[in-house]
């Protein structure tokens, strides 16, 4: 059933054109779903075996790349630029051990802890990320479950535009608890396969791109 499920929306997806979008490349390109391990005593993962500073939390991954954030709800892009202000805490709080390719400016830091991202982006920076987390919950957060439905997806068969969003909608129910994901999620939007009429339209589809435009873009 799932298998007629899946075949249906890569039909359907053909018919329906992709929001308008500014994707950026951040030196990702996989040939298959990698392999994800928990970050001790944090609800994100990372990938051991990406050669990027490449996690996963709050229904969608993460790459660090350029001194800018990425997010996608898809392991191998499409790549959007999140502005560091909305970055979320528990992705900043990840220890410097788990990035493959650190900042050189981190260099001399402890690796068992996170960089120092308020020496390293600013007060200015600083004040502005502490008033939009300002009273959130540090508490015991679980980590959201991984999409692994997409492991049937490789270099060869990998979906791109709407089909993304159709089958993230049709196979990953995880609720996004981030402000910044549940913006991702509206903008690819996901859950389109479930209830196509309620999509965001292009002029809704706006990601947090602030006035830190990223000079990576495609």
């Amino acid at each position: 059933m799932k298998r007629f499920a899946l075949s249906l929306l890569l039909l359907l997806s053909l018919a329906l054109p992709a929001a308008a979008q500014t994707y950026y490349d951040v030196g990702v390109d996989l040939p298959e779903y990698p392999e994800m391990q928990p970050v001790p005593e944090s609800p994100v993962y990372y990938a051991p075996g990406v050669d990027s500073n490449y996690f996963f939390y709050d229904g969608v991954y993460w790459d660090y790349y350029n001194d800018g954030w990425y997010t996608s709800p898809w392991y191998n892009g499409p790549w959007e630029y999140v502005d560091p202000v909305y970055v979320p805490t528990y992705i900043l709080w990840v220890p410097i051990a788990f990035y493959h390719h650190p900042h050189a400016h981190w260099h001399g830091w402890d690796a068992r802890r996170p960089p120092h991202w308020g020496q390293h982006w600013g007060r200015d920076w600083q004040t502005r990320h502490n008033a939009v987390y300002a009273g959130r919950s540090v508490g015991n957060v679980q980590r959201a479950p991984l999409p692994q439905y997409q492991q049937r997806f490789n270099r060869q068969n990998y979906p791109r535009g709407v089909q993304q969003s159709q089958l993230h909608g049709q196979f990953y129910n995880y609720q996004p608890r981030e402000m910044v994901t549940r913006q991702a999620y509206q903008n690819r939007g996901m859950g389109m396969a479930q209830n196509l009429q309620h999509a965001p339209s292009q002029g809704q589809a706006q990601g947090h791109h602030g006035e830190n435009r990223n000079p990576a873009a495609r």
